[in-house]
């Protein structure tokens, strides 16, 4: 089923290009159907690049989906037209009295700063304060997740002796979720940030499930046990080549701390195309979330606050997937030669050997990811 658009949005030529089936809002009313509505607090400063991956991913679903873009009022965007912004986008106060099916909040390249020292860290919090009454569920994404966990659960955010930058392995932890239903034992990841958030803070919160979890990067997906908030803390939204243009940037900037993307470039050769490795688990994620809230969530959106407040999301809260180890017998498969390939015995690397050894069930306290 196509994704319903805004008319006139600049996205709509590149999904036509690759054959995704979008309708503007004309059209897609002449179909009698209750479409999904979602809406996407878009805090990335490519803002067009973003809606586009975004777009990508939600149209995968079979499902169709009525998609509005929300804007913090207290930050100026500096990437893109004011008139895109006033075509597309609306703040917190257009919104108020709507409901969604589904949330999403993106990253946002502040994750150095503390949170109190972004500039829309109240507005921010006021938003999700709103989505707790009027939304079914939500999906964080990066920085997003970081200041959700945060604000929501008291999870704390620490920064990175350096920027974890690349596609990571994410061991599967519950092949049961209905997240990650049919992933394979191990999902790469893109990875590009410079903090991290405290895994006992995790471990430590029963209303919290680790889904995903690497031994590089940490936690990859962490979810609510009602799946009313979801928290992506890698970039599984990325494009093929967004990495490599953030490479090129910073490279073309000067700078000299620029970190090389791992596990990106065939054996780390820049000249070479990267391997998109990791979009299959990234539309299967995506559609496996559209799904659950399209099975769970109410006909008449105006009775989510009362399904908020008696905790009944659609799912049944005494049902447990305790995180546990990715594999019992210890073995761990991967090793990369740069390009993100199957090779060799990994748990000879002395860096992952103690992470993938049999483990208690629950999150290891390893290198944190967000």
């Amino acid at each position: 089923m196509p994704i319903k658009i805004p008319s006139g949005l600049p996205a709509r030529a590149i999904l036509d290009s690759e054959r995704i089936f979008a309708l503007e809002k004309p059209e897609a009313e002449r179909q009698r159907v209750r479409p999904l509505r979602l809406v996407i607090l878009n805090l990335m400063p490519k803002k067009i690049e973003t809606e586009t991956q975004l777009l990508r991913l939600i149209s995968k679903s079979p499902l169709q989906v009525e998609v509005d873009f929300m804007k913090t009022s207290t930050h100026e965007s500096k990437h893109v037209s004011a008139d895109h912004l006033v075509k597309f986008y609306e703040n917190l106060d257009a919104f108020r009295d709507n409901y969604y099916d589904g949330f999403v909040v993106t990253g946002a390249p502040v994750e150095h700063l503390d949170f109190e020292q972004v500039d829309y860290w109240d507005e921010f919090k006021e938003i999700l304060d709103w989505a707790g009454s009027h939304v079914f569920s939500t999906m964080y994404l990066c920085w997003g997740a970081m200041g959700a966990l945060h604000y929501r659960y008291g999870v704390r955010k620490h920064l990175l002796p350096q920027k974890l930058f690349g596609v990571y392995p994410q061991y599967l932890q519950d092949e049961y979720c209905f997240l990650t239903n049919g992933f394979d034992e191990i999902a790469l990841q893109p990875h590009s940030r410079l903090a991290g958030v405290d895994e006992d803070d995790i471990a430590a919160n029963p209303d919290l499930q680790v889904l995903t979890w690497g031994p590089e990067s940490g936690p990859g997906l962490i979810a609510t046990r009602d799946f009313s908030e979801v928290f992506a803390l890698g970039h599984w939204e990325y494009g093929k080549m967004t990495l490599a243009e953030e490479y090129e940037r910073d490279m073309a900037k000067g700078l000299t701390n620029v970190p090389f993307p791992e596990n990106y470039f065939p054996h780390d050769d820049p000249k070479l195309e990267p391997l998109f490795s990791w979009r299959a688990h990234a539309n299967l994620l995506w559609r496996n979330w559209l799904n659950w809230v399209y099975q769970t969530t109410p006909y008449d959106l105006r009775e989510i606050p009362q399904l908020r407040a008696q905790k009944r999301l659609g799912t049944d809260r005494s049902i447990r997937h305790a995180p546990g180890a990715p594999r019992r017998d210890g073995y761990a498969p991967m090793i990369t030669d740069g390009y993100g390939l199957i090779e060799g015995d990994y748990a000879q690397d002395e860096r992952v050997r103690s992470a993938t050894s049999p483990r208690p069930a629950g999150p290891v306290a390893a290198g944190s990811d967000a």
